[in-house]
């Protein structure tokens, strides 16, 4: 009996933790609201996305919550980010990629960095990421989604 209890309250711990953990995941999105997004699929060989031609070019998009920098890491794989800076949310900054191409940086408010090839925090004071998006790409057509 005292085995069926211990066994309850271990399940039970587990559970609570899991759930509280969970809850934790919208922080690591950068605290920039989640925000719907209704891209319609892009043609990467289409002129007006050249600049995502070949690995390590970016562009911006709109949509998102501040729209978005799409950048190209590799010939299968791409990366979006929110351009809505993750550290006042609530002030409405957005980031521009800077003169090098690889860091986006809010010169308007905090005047931190970020690199454009995964989002994370360069130089602060923010200390979240820039929010991502998901993405697919299937040698022609690039879908972003959440």
């Amino acid at each position: 009996m005292p085995y069926l209890m211990i066994l309850r309250s271990i399940a039970l711990c587990t559970l609570a933790s899991t759930l509280l953990l969970g809850g934790c995941r919208k922080e690591e999105r950068g605290g920039v609201p989640l925000t719907p997004l209704n891209i319609p699929p892009i043609n990467v060989n289409n002129p007006a996305y050249i600049d995502l031609a070949v690995p390590g070019g970016w562009l911006y998009l709109s949509g998102g919550s501040m729209g978005l920098i799409v950048y190209r890491a590799s010939m299968d794989q791409f990366v979006v980010m929110d351009r809505h800076c993750p550290y006042r949310p609530a002030e409405l900054c957005r980031v521009f990629v800077d003169d090098t191409g690889i860091i986006a940086r809010d010169t308007a408010c905090c005047h931190s960095a970020f690199s454009i090839v995964d989002g994370t925090v360069i130089q602060g004071p923010a200390a979240l990421n820039l929010q991502r998006y998901n993405s697919s790409f299937n040698g022609t057509t690039l879908l972003i989604y959440n």
